[in-house]
């Protein structure tokens, strides 16, 4: 596709932004927004003023003309100005002629106020706070269609670039088997040492070399057996799981299990573990991780995001996997790859699709088919505060699974982004699922309320409306 012509719409426009949250994701957008023709981000909301001016003075924007205000008065008259505004309140900024809000803050409590707040005011919005999409995410997609806007994922991370492969599989007439993603952070592996470094942690694993060839054994034993030497680095990510929950609920794909197979594989391997013939899978239309393992100076996955599809046709496989395309040593399943997400740097195509065409590059309508739910690594006394903390925001001793979606009752697992931040009103067993009823959850809270108010609206007897 040529996206020079699909955005043809932009001539002579340009579509305005404001990002939420500056962090990682939110000052590579705002740098990288600069350069895009077409595109302005005048506008940067944080936790308060100064946060947000440090953040547009780091990618170029002279301090002179950053006004830092607190109010709609003064938001509005710098913006006739022509100046770029920083703030602590998404609310002050909420009239202007934005046309785009991007909410990319990870708070999720945070992520449903501001959602909300920018559907109401009349924006699109484009949701990189997966942890509320992943409790609200139907929702707000609703709403915002009411009021012919839309709610994106973005393009950037991997839940929206997962879309876009899987749909372009679909409407190529490839059929999926599987569908999912790498992990965040490679397993690099120095047969010379017995070494293993991951995200900057270095452990001796001898025991890998043995497992490094599959040789002729069963994918299942070769995927436990570096499993077993590698235990000693973590192999489920909560974030992992939050984005396939929105994948989920977009295409209507499941897991096989609900913490994930997550094998240790390396690439030309995917097509091989991710199936149900031989493989790891039970079924197909499945979803899942897996850990890129290579060796020094191989090529990373990189956090990409990859299908394994039918091989329908052998005659064009075997000329596919003669030019170096991925597939299974049966010749019966390939695996197609995207490896690749840059974060705020790629971005700009959500925000297009939204402001120009009016499209999400998510589902038009995602449906309620998962929930991220909490689940107890440890006894958990009551009076546990589940506090999501450091950069992958999870809870400690908390981990997720990914389950069918259910409405918020108190037999219920809880949504692991709904727990996060209340407290245990009593004891949780390790081995077991956190239910509703076994947390204090706050009357007061916008996602709450809008939990509710999906699963209010939602026909639990239909399946995804992808």
């Amino acid at each position: 596709m040529n996206l020079i012509g699909h955005f043809a719409g932009r001539e002579g426009r340009t579509v305005q932004t404001a990002i939420v949250g500056t962090g990682g994701f939110g000052r590579s957008y705002l740098a990288q927004a600069r350069l895009v023709r077409g595109l302005a981000c005048r506008v940067a909301v944080d936790r308060d003023a100064e946060t947000a001016a440090a953040a547009l003075a780091s990618v170029g924007v002279d301090p002179v003309r950053i006004a830092s205000c607190n109010d709609a008065t003064a938001a509005r008259a710098a913006w006739d100005a022509g100046h770029w505004i920083a703030t602590g309140d998404l609310a002050a900024v909420a009239d202007l002629p934005l046309d785009v809000v991007l909410e990319a803050t990870g708070d999720p409590e945070a992520g449903a106020r501001h959602a909300h707040l920018a559907i109401e005011a009349g924006h699109h919005v484009v949701m990189v706070t997966k942890e509320t999409d992943s409790v609200i995410g139907p929702i707000l997609s609703r709403m915002a269609r009411e009021r012919g806007r839309v709610v994106a994922p973005v393009d950037g991370d991997q839940p929206s670039l997962l879309i876009g492969l899987a749909t372009w599989a679909q409407v190529i007439g490839l059929r999926i088997i599987a569908a999912g993603k790498s992990s965040e952070y490679d397993f690099i592996f120095d047969p010379a040492t017995g070494h293993v470094t991951s995200n900057g942690d270095t452990i001796t694993a001898p025991d890998l070399a043995a497992w490094l060839d599959p040789a002729d054994r069963p994918w299942a034993t070769v995927a436990a057996g570096r499993a077993d030497a590698l235990c000693a680095l973590p192999q489920r990510a909560v974030p992992d799981l939050c984005e396939l929950t929105l994948v989920a609920n977009a295409l209507g794909l499941v897991p096989d299990r609900a913490d994930l197979h997550a094998p240790i594989a390396r690439i030309p391997e995917v097509a091989d573990l991710m199936t149900d013939q031989g493989g790891l899978l039970s079924g197909r239309g499945r979803l899942d991780v897996f850990h890129c393992l290579r060796l020094p100076g191989e090529v990373s996955f990189a956090g990409g995001v990859f299908v394994t599809v039918a091989c329908d046709d052998a005659d064009t496989w075997q000329m596919l996997h003669d030019k170096g395309h991925v597939v299974s040593r049966d010749g019966r399943t390939a695996m197609i790859g995207l490896p690749r997400h840059l974060l705020g740097l790629e971005a700009a195509t959500t925000v297009l699709e939204a402001a120009l065409n009016g499209v999400s590059s998510g589902a038009r309508s995602p449906r309620p088919v998962v929930d991220l739910t909490a689940f107890a690594d440890a006894n958990l006394p009551a009076g546990t505060v589940l506090q999501a903390k450091g950069h992958h925001h999870t809870i400690a001793h908390v981990s997720g699974r990914m389950t069918p979606a259910a409405r918020i009752a108190d037999d219920a697992p809880v949504p692991y982004y709904l727990a996060a931040g209340r407290t245990l009103c009593r004891d949780v067993a390790a081995g077991r699922p956190i239910l509703c009823a076994d947390v204090a959850l706050d009357e007061g809270s916008t996602l709450l309320r809008l939990r509710r108010q999906q699963d209010a609206v939602t026909d639990w007897g239909m399946g995804s409306g992808a």
